[in-house]
C-alpha cells in the first residue's frame, strides 16, 4: 500500500475543516442533492435562508479547499459540489479500514452512498 504524502493529510485535514461547520456541511449536503448541475448563489441563499455575506464567507471556504466549483452565468455565480475531490476524501477516510484491517467492508460503504 502506497503511504501518503504528508502534504496529502495536510490536504485532507484542511478539507474537513473547511466542511467542519454546520452552515458549510449544509451547503455540500445542498450542493449535492443538486448534481450535476449545481444552483446559483440565490437559489442557495433561499434554501437555507443565509444572508448574501455569510453565504459568500462560507462558498469562499469550500471553493479555497476545491469541495465546491464555481462559474459565471452572466450575472449569476453557480456553485457545484466538486464530487471528485469528496471521493478522494473519502477514500482517504476508508483506505485504512477497508484494506489493511478490513474494519469496514467497501460493500457496505457504497450501500451507505446509495
Amino acid at each position: 500500500m502506497k503511504r501518503l504524502a504528508e502534504d496529502d493529510v495536510v490536504r485532507y485535514a484542511d478539507m474537513f475543516t473547511a466542511m467542519g461547520t454546520e452552515p458549510r456541511l449544509r451547503i455540500m449536503r445542498l450542493l449535492l442533492s443538486a448534481h450535476p448541475d449545481g444552483l446559483v448563489v440565490g437559489e442557495i441563499q433561499a434554501e437555507l435562508r443565509m444572508s448574501a455575506s455569510t453565504l459568500s464567507h462560507h462558498l469562499d471556504k469550500l471553493k479555497n479547499e476545491e469541495l465546491v466549483g464555481v462559474a459565471r452565468e452572466g450575472t449569476y455565480l453557480r456553485y457545484t459540489a466538486n464530487t471528485d475531490a469528496l471521493r478522494q476524501l473519502l477514500s482517504f477516510l476508508y483506505a485504512e479500514c477497508c484494506t489493511r484491517n478490513r474494519a469496514i467492508r467497501p460493500e457496505s460503504i457504497v450501500r451507505v452512498c446509495k
